[in-house]
């Protein structure tokens, strides 16, 4: 066996991974402890990698028009209809939308193909959604999109202020060395600033639980309060900054009393001022954000009245100080250094930098053949996709990411592709949505077998290490690129053989004419030059990396000089505007969306482990307690949103940690996992004009329970080859992988009705399995009063299937009867106790665990309960007794919540005897 340092696919953290292999198979994954974005921690996605990998579900071949090609016919084809389009329709008829998902290498070829080459600028990528506007404010602000902090930063801190970002669940590696800071250092607080309680809560110190939107709100009152209390750094602003005075004017626009600012973001005036006061008289403080600030139609104001706090308080280019964007994606940096954004052209350089243009045109002239880059730049991601809806773009060319459920009104965007003339989608899986609107499927490479490098949210490059041949006919993206840039003429430009040849020429063009003056601060020249072995053997570093800093930097901006012509930031006054989904009556209730502990971005890797899928099984809607009992509705119990662009069903989850009149769902669940719970469904197209970021946190909806005449689980084995018909006679569904077979969860109304309603007729089960699964009814129970039965289908003593008819609250534990599944053939005739526990779906003898809280160690809440109330009050001693928690710690802030609901139960329980008595 061998073993290969890589990088995790997952979050922005970028955490480094040890592998272990034999060429063919990864058989475990740990965390690298010499990579200083981790240190050995990984989280459970992280941990389950070697679990997601497989041929199985993979795309292989390419295919021209729904047919199997060559890869000669398929590149060919791709080459023709590019040309063909261009030539009829113009140069800019063509675009590309890419993924945060590919490598630099990746990046860097697609972006030179279609701007340098091709001569279009519309190539976005899926980033735009997330860190767009983030990008836009250090811009507008820092004169670069250069993030000035790092992890260290979060160590060495005052006060950490968590805003827009559920770190617990998000990047899960990071919260737990904030967490361990922290019980280091007794004197550093904590603030989480979030509509919702989340799980980062667990280390607050306060937390002010804001109306959605108010964020701008909020920090234009702090610098107003640091004003007021004489807590600028005015020496600071003076040699540093412009703008000071144009700012504090637009602050003090708005009523700057405490009170007043703190009934706009409906929070408590002592506890605002507690904050303000905390964040004014601390020099080493760290704001951390994410999506709840970016995913906004006034991302980037926000972005900026939280970086105007901190050159206002001189809290920026200090160990432990700075406005810190932490990013979604495992690579959305790097598609930012090589120009992925539609606004961008390469190395960080844009349409509108002085001298840009030429630059680069000059840098990939090769030979005889000369770039023709555009002169503007490109649509940004939603803007792309109206594009080709008005027939202005013909063809467009997807890799890695599924627009169709992704973005904000996703079935328009459906609609969209469905009739562009031309979509080529290249990807790995075969289950993604998109494929179904593609003209030319390209099969590409993933994670254990791409081989390049990605840029985490601390400007740390990477090396993402192939360790495994792609299956089947599979192809890494950068090389497919080349081949169509080479059958359309243009192969000297594109002469790579490997992907160190790519990374050098993007080194190279980060140095290309750049001065050192702080002007261009992404500079990786000192990594141009590399062979193969020393490029292989890349350790992880931050850029800028040149002649004046070979070793990399930790943090920039220490000097007080930004990447502005004139070195000074600017402050940036910023006017505060609400959401622009405007809620109604027939859609009152403000929708949150958001990702899940466990799962990332649409399902398509991390389904493929199953444990992954327990700790939240189905799509949902948390719901606060009073909104669910006026609207009659009960926990687990489905219901139905209404949006802007279409409707989502899923299971309620009251929680206290929700606000009033707010829901949350989550992301991730498409149409191979559930048959109506898309998130991008529910969103009107409501655009940051800055950032074209779209505003995906501040939805407006309406919520009732889904009228439904019968629930059912069916679960089938893994190699059953029949065709879920059943989901076309479902009102809902959801696909939920086991280890050794698959669950489908059901339900529905009138047979055959989408509509719901209370089915007529009762429905003969058992002839519905005959119609519809493999093998035969051999054993089963049925209550026909109540509608409710229990049955299983044998084939050739196999078990084959196994139903329950009723609400899956009556679900036992599943484990056993998944293993069931794996055996090849039951002792027949079967035995009377075999029989009983088939029926019952669980051996006789087996606790229900509950639903799974660590996923780890697959542990589940009853089990968690039991222990705390025998005694093991700590997250100490519940690991110690079950494990839960001992190994990536993503579960022990729902492991404290659990300990806090027993200690209230029991004080609930003591005071009701106590009365009694």
């Amino acid at each position: 066996m061998k073993q290969a340092s890589t990088t995790c696919p997952y979050c922005g953290v970028g955490c480094g991974v040890i592998a272990t292999h034999d060429g063919y198979t990864v058989t475990n994954v740990e965390g690298d402890r010499d990579h200083p974005a981790n240190y050995g921690r990984l989280c459970v996605k992280g941990s389950a990698l070697h679990e997601t990998l497989g041929n199985h579900g993979r795309l292989t071949r390419p295919r021209v028009d729904g047919v199997e090609v060559d890869w000669n016919t398929a590149l060919a084809t791709v080459a023709t209809r590019l040309a063909d389009t261009q030539r009829e329709h113009g140069r800019q008829s063509v675009a590309a939308y890419l993924s945060g998902q590919l490598l630099t290498e990746d990046y860097y070829v697609a972006n030179k193909l279609f701007k340098g080459f091709l001569g279009t600028p519309h190539l976005d990528t899926n980033s735009r959604l997330c860190m767009a506007s983030a990008v836009a404010a250090y811009k507008r602000s820092l004169g670069a999109d250069a993030v000035p902090c790092n992890y260290e930063d979060l160590e060495e801190a005052e006060l950490v202020v968590l805003v827009g970002s559920n770190l617990a669940w998000n990047h899960p590696v990071l919260f737990q060395r904030l967490r361990t800071a922290k019980q280091r250092n007794p004197l550093m607080r904590v603030v989480v600033i979030d509509p919702r309680v989340t799980d980062t809560c667990e280390i607050a110190d306060l937390y002010l639980g804001i109306r959605p939107g108010s964020d701008a709100r909020l920090f234009n009152g702090l610098l107003a309060w640091m004003d007021a209390k004489r807590r600028l750094d005015r020496i600071y602003l003076e040699r540093h900054t412009q703008g000071i005075d144009e700012t504090l004017a637009a602050a003090h626009q708005e009523d700057c009393r405490i009170d007043a600012i703190a009934s706009d973001c409906d929070v408590d005036p002592e506890r605002l001022e507690t904050f303000f006061y905390w964040f004014a008289t601390q020099l080493h403080v760290v704001t951390l954000y994410s999506q709840g600030i970016n995913q906004s139609s006034s991302g980037t104001d926000k972005c900026n009245a939280i970086i105007n706090c901190h050159l206002a308080g001189g809290k920026i280019g200090l160990p432990g100080a700075g406005p810190f964007s932490i990013t979604g994606q495992p690579n959305a940096m790097g598609g930012r250094e090589v120009g992925g954004l539609a606004n961008q052209l390469a190395a960080h350089m844009d349409y509108h930098t002085p001298g840009a243009i030429d630059r680069v045109t000059r840098f990939w002239a090769t030979g005889s053949l000369a770039p023709s880059l555009p002169e503007e730049p490109g649509y940004k991601a939603v803007e792309l996709f109206e594009a080709i809806e008005r027939g202005e773009i013909r063809a467009v060319w997807i890799m890695a990411t599924n627009p169709g459920v992704s973005l904000p009104d996703a079935n328009r965007m459906r609609r969209i592709l469905a009739a562009c003339p031309l979509v080529i989608v290249s990807d790995c899986m075969a289950n993604a949505d998109i494929l179904q609107y593609a003209d030319i499927v390209l099969p590409a490479s993933s994670w254990s077998e791409k081989d390049g490098t990605v840029t985490n949210s601390e400007r740390r490059i990477s090396r993402q290490r192939g360790m495994l041949p792609p299956p089947g006919e599979a192809r890494h993206d950068w090389w497919i690129i080349s081949q169509i840039a080479t059958r359309m003429g243009f192969g000297e430009a594109f002469d790579y053989t490997h992907p160190g040849d790519i990374f050098d020429e993007h080194a190279r063009l980060s140095g290309f004419e750049n001065a050192g003056d702080s002007t261009r601060p992404f500079d990786i020249s000192g990594l141009a030059g590399l062979d193969r072995a020393a490029y292989d053997a890349l350790a992880p570093i931050q850029w800028p990396v040149n002649a004046t800093a070979p070793e990399g930097t930790a943090r920039l901006f220490t000097d007080g000089r930004f990447a502005t012509p004139d070195g000074l930031a600017r402050l940036i006054p910023v006017q505060p505007k609400g959401p622009q989904q405007a809620l109604s009556e027939s859609r009152p209730l403000r929708l949150n969306t958001g990702r899940v502990r466990d799962q990332w971005h649409t399902m398509t890797r991390t389904a493929r482990a199953p444990r992954l899928m327990n700790h939240r099984a189905e799509p949902f809607i948390e719901v606060h307690p009073e909104d669910a009992a006026s609207l009659d509705l009960n926990d687990q119990q489905l219901a139905r949103l209404d949006g802007a662009g279409g409707d989502y069903i899923g299971r309620v989850r009251i929680s206290h940690a929700m606000r009033r009149g707010e829901v949350f769902v989550p992301m991730h669940w498409n149409d191979s996992f559930s048959g109506q719970a898309r998130m991008g469904g529910l969103l009107a197209a409501h655009l940051d004009p800055v950032s074209g970021q779209p505003e995906s946190k501040h939805g407006a909806v309406g919520l009732a329970p889904l009228d439904i005449g019968w629930e059912a689980t069916l679960v089938l084995a893994a190699d059953s080859d029949c065709a879920p018909a059943w989901c076309d006679d479902s009102t809902y569904w959801a696909y939920i992988p086991l280890e050794n077979c698959r669950r489908w969860q059901l339900a529905g109304g009138e047979s055959g009705s989408a509509c719901g309603g209370v089915e007529k007729v009762p429905r003969d089960w058992l002839a519905w399995a005959k119609a519809y699964l493999p093998g035969e009814p051999a054993l089963w129970a049925e209550d026909a009063g109540s509608g409710r039965l229990r049955a299983a289908g044998f084939e050739n003593g196999r078990l084959c299937w196994w139903l329950m008819v009723g609400s899956p609250a009556e679900l036992p534990a599943l484990n056993w009867l998944d293993a069931r599944f794996a055996e090849a053939a039951l002792d027949t005739p079967l035995p009377s106790d075999l029989r009983r526990r088939l029926l019952a779906g669980c051996d006789a003898g087996e606790a229900d665990a509950g639903p799974t809280v660590c996923s780890c160690h697959q542990v589940g809440r009853k089990a968690i309960v039991e222990a705390i109330r025998h005694g093991d009050t700590s997250v100490e001693a519940l690991g110690a007794r079950l494990a839960c928690g001992t190994q990536c710690g993503s579960c022990i802030p729902e492991l404290k919540s659990l300990i806090e609901e027993e200690h209230a139960h029991d004080h609930a329980t003591q005071a009701v005897e106590a009365e009694t008595a």
